[in-house]
């Protein structure tokens, strides 16, 4: 495909937008094509990570809210820019995944109460729009911080009203912002200091900057599904995540590594395999690559094939999906947590957690409702509510225990004629010490404020492996090491998984702590979290060391110290 369309489509596009107001169509139009860019590029938008974590997410949680979003514009007339505009409001609400999910979701609903009554827009009604998308994704945010999404938001608003003063036409106003928004999204590090220091910019204003790009690139006709391409560290690819959303017609996982015999073209590389199969992944090390991709089944050997011309083939693994999604969910019907019933104006406690150890935990502690979520797996606001809205209570408390969950947990307490209160758990651990403190038959507000209390008592660690190199506060991180965070801060990084252990909890002050809970994650036996308990038991002896299955993926560990 070349890069630009020169058929009268393109054309019949741009005197359409320059020459009359934009309609319904042309709104759905230009929100499909944004999905379709940030899709394309969500990947680039997860490695804009500040900490060397595997929970990069932003770009997936924006697409996934974008999907929603214009999967809800099929449900209106494409007579009405307000009815469409309203429709995508709605549809990301609902789908809101993670904070930046809901700022989005917060930008399109600014869009549609700005253009309420109108059937189509002139560039004077988009301008306002974004001044009033700007005005409630500040609104949205408790404490906003400048550097991020919301700053890309306020400097294309401030382009867009200069657009509409200089007499733009809709295209050549979407064009000054979308420059406007890269302009933006590279002066976030001068603005936010963290993001200098981790060498990246804003994710969050990467992905609403793709999403303007995506808009112009429709309007000219220029591809929308091969996205930047570049490949990642070998070792940073994380292919076993990948069965987390295995789609219709994935059948077949293929992953092949080659070395190929000249340079390779990543685009082209891409862009073929899209023709093939989905869930693409591309890493590189030492001249050698590894190619992933999903395929079904009468396209099982087309990746390998396709490989072996560019180059020399040195491993090929094929695995079949549908035959380990079936192993995984028959264990998790064996795995069946009971939850605490829940009775009419009791109070319904929902809570979200990674994996069936804390499931089992919070279910057990009291929970009503368990929504499968944590890092890199954000529940939606259409999941959350879905969690509480047919409880036979109009009494409900939210534990998100993740801080990229609290503002979707927000947005469910919004949109239900529910008493719905979120307390405000950033961590598993501030999570079950929250949940202690539940009395189903108290008032809703001091049982949420007793809650918020307990949280303060305990300490949290996590102990994962680095996604990339980095330096931040301080602690030098080398992709593959295992690293330590103590309360959400970057504290440690070791070669060695049980020192990082024993360092992190000396950081944490172990050695004056009284009680410590070690969670171990889906990739570590009972066994290898029995003995790091006693040699973390040598080293404190004092602590009172206490060992639970935790079931969370990328965290070898969680601690809860007190």
């Amino acid at each position: 495909m070349t890069e630009v369309d020169k058929s009268p489509l393109r054309e019949t596009r741009i005197f359409a937008l320059q020459q009359f107001p934009v309609n319904g169509k042309a709104v759905k139009r230009l929100a499909q094509a944004g999905y379709s860019w940030l899709e394309a590029n969500k990947q680039t938008v997860n490695a804009l990570n500040v900490f060397p974590v595997p929970d990069g997410d932003t770009g997936t949680n924006m697409t996934l809210t974008m999907k929603s979003a214009v999967e809800e514009m099929e449900k209106v007339s494409e007579d009405k820019a307000d009815e469409m505009l309203g429709a995508l409001a709605q549809g990301a609400l609902m789908g809101a995944r993670g904070n930046s999910g809901v700022i989005l979701s917060q930008v399109w609903r600014g869009f549609a109460v700005s253009v309420q009554g109108k059937s189509s827009l002139t560039s004077q009604d988009l301008a306002a729009a974004f001044v009033s998308a700007r005005d409630t994704a500040y609104k949205g945010v408790v404490r906003p911080v400048e550097g991020t999404i919301l700053t890309v938001v306020k400097d294309m608003a401030a382009a867009a009203e200069e657009g509409a003063a200089a007499g733009d036409d809709p295209i050549m106003l979407l064009r000054r912002v979308l420059q406007a928004s890269k302009d933006s999204v590279q002066r976030t590090p001068d603005l936010l200091p963290i993001l200098k220091e981790a060498g990246v910019v804003d994710s969050g204003g990467k992905g609403i900057s793709l999403l303007m790009e995506g808009m112009l690139r429709w309007v000219e006709g220029q591809q929308l599904h091969t996205a930047e391409t570049q490949a990642t560290p070998i070792s940073a690819m994380n292919l076993e995540s990948s069965l987390d959303a295995v789609e219709e017609g994935q059948d077949y996982e293929v992953v092949v590594d080659f070395r190929p015999s000249g340079d390779l073209d990543l685009q082209a590389f891409y862009g073929e395999l899209e023709t093939m199969g989905t869930s693409i992944q591309v890493g590189e090390g030492d001249g050698m690559y590894r190619m992933h991709i999903h395929v079904p089944t009468d396209k099982l050997y087309d990746p390998i094939n396709y490989t072996m011309g560019l180059g020399t083939v040195t491993n090929v693994a094929i695995e079949n999906l549908m035959a380990q999604m079936d192993e995984i969910t028959g264990k998790a019907a064996e795995a069946a947590i009971k939850l605490n019933p829940v009775e009419p104006g009791q109070i319904a406690l929902v809570v979200v957690a990674p994996g069936a150890g804390f499931a089992r935990q919070f279910a057990e502690l009291g929970a009503a409702a368990i929504v499968e979520g944590g890092q890199t797996m954000n529940p939606s606001t259409a999941d959350l509510l879905a969690a509480f809205e047919n409880l036979p209570t109009d009494k409900v408390i939210i534990l998100p225990n993740n801080k990229n969950i609290l503002m979707a947990a927000k947005a469910a307490t919004e949109v239900t004629v529910k008493k719905a209160v979120v307390v405000p758990s950033r961590s598993l651990p501030e999570g079950l010490a929250a949940v202690l403190r539940h009395n189903p038959d108290g008032d809703v507000e001091a049982v949420a404020r007793q809650m918020e209390e307990a949280m303060a008592e305990v300490q949290t660690g996590e102990i994962t492996t680095a996604s990339r190199n980095a330096e931040i506060d301080g602690v030098k991180v080398k992709i593959g090491e295992i690293i330590g965070l103590h309360n959400g801060k970057l504290t440690v990084s070791n070669g060695d998984l049980d020192n990082a252990c024993l360092e992190l909890l000396s950081k944490m002050g172990a050695d004056k702590s009284e009680i410590l809970v070690l969670f171990h994650g889906e990739d570590i036996s009972p066994a290898d979290a029995a003995n790091m308990a006693d040699k973390i038991r040598a080293t404190f002896s004092d602590l009172e060391v206490e060992v639970q299955p935790g079931g969370q993926p990328h965290y070898q560990f969680i601690f809860s110290l007190e």
